[in-house]
């Protein structure tokens, strides 16, 4: 309830009678309810003051009583025109002049069912307010971050079970099925993994897995990509078939060393900007990369797909500071060669969530 009241004094203040929360993560975060149906239609009209109404399908209210922590609730059935009744469902919650802050940068909310809301309140206030629960989401609870840690275990056992699978004449699949095998069963909601490819699509960073069959020589990038609760925790980590050339072991251990140098600087009210720029002088000036323009920190949390990410992240523009409970995906990149991990920040420096060993994998 907490989280309701400092919402609510957010609308008032801004002078709105009501938020609508169109963003899935919003709607868990605030109300509790999730479905992995959330695709549907479904949001929340939160009122100035009093108890949210959530609508959604009536498919959905088994596991609507079983999450949310409210009870108003507007449904609609197959035979029904959803949209029309979470229209009326906001005019009897806030009559047909209504002030409304909505979450405009929903992917749920389509531009048709953004015009229609115009159309039937064509006196109604309409502002912006996508990013009225997304930055409260920056700063985790120790609840949720204990997700994230657990979601950190899951994932190591994941990439555990990849790395014992990899040999010459394993296919890509091969290694796909063990890693979401082993994150399943080690307590992730969902299977991942993230990226996982070899040979060539190896240097390009969103590669996914197919029937390549792993060759000796080859270098797998491999991200294991686990969720507790929906909350997210995910580290990369590049492996050789058969024994690993000595460059690519000297490069690894470059890219360690920038990220342990980067990670160092990490506290509570430090510039983003700052370990950024350890990350991109130390990958230049080591000859890993000619140019470095990927973001380094990214905000991870609460994250339903296709969202594979928070609103927050690092590059050399950055101005924002580190803040005690917020939660990074930070990684660095150089070819076909990747170091990331989860971390948390704490009131002092920063926790790792994902405890696997910072090296080059090989297989036997």
């Amino acid at each position: 309830m907490s989280r309701l009241a400092g919402v609510q004094a957010d609308i008032r203040a801004g002078g709105h009678d009501a938020l609508l929360l169109f963003i899935p993560e919003s709607v868990t975060w605030l109300t509790g309810f999730y479905t992995r149906a959330y695709s549907s239609f479904q949001f929340v009209i939160v009122p100035a003051d009093g108890e949210p109404t959530v609508i959604c399908r009536d498919m959905e209210q088994y596991y609507l009583d079983r999450s949310s922590i409210f009870q108003k609730r507007s449904v609609w059935t197959d035979s029904d025109e959803p949209l029309s009744v979470g229209l009326f469902a906001i005019q009897r919650a806030v009559g047909k002049r209504p002030k409304l802050a909505v979450e405009l940068s929903a992917w749920t909310l389509s531009a048709a069912r953004y015009r229609a809301i115009i159309e039937a309140f064509p006196d109604a206030v309409i502002s912006d307010a996508s990013s009225l629960i997304s930055t409260k989401r920056l700063i985790k609870s120790p609840a949720e971050i204990e997700y994230q840690r657990k979601a950190g275990q899951a994932a190591a056992a994941g990439m555990q079970a990849a790395a014992a699978a990899a040999c010459a004449g394993a296919s890509e699949r091969d290694l796909a099925a063990a890693i979401c095998s082993a994150m399943v069963t080690s307590g992730s909601d969902s299977p991942g993994p993230g990226v996982l490819s070899s040979g060539e699509r190896a240097y390009h960073l969103h590669g996914a897995y197919g029937d390549r069959m792993l060759e000796v020589g080859d270098i797998v990038q491999l991200e294991a990509m686990a969720c507790v609760r929906q909350y997210h925790a995910r580290f990369m980590r590049p492996i050789s078939i058969g024994p690993a050339r000595e460059d690519i072991l000297r490069a690894v251990e470059k890219l360690v060393a920038i990220q342990d140098a980067a990670l160092a600087v990490v506290a509570p009210d430090v510039e983003a900007s700052v370990p950024d720029a350890i990350y991109r002088e130390g990958v230049l000036s080591s000859g890993l990369a000619k140019k470095y323009t990927n973001k380094t920190f990214y905000s991870v949390g609460l994250l339903f797909p296709p969202a594979g990410g928070e609103n927050l992240e690092a590059t050399p523009q950055s101005t924002w500071r580190f803040k005690a409970g917020m939660v990074f995906h930070s990684y660095v990149l150089a070819g076909n060669l990747g170091m990331s991990e989860t971390i948390a920040i704490t009131d002092t420096g920063y926790e790792r969530l994902t405890t696997f060993p910072r090296q080059l994998l090989t297989s036997g």
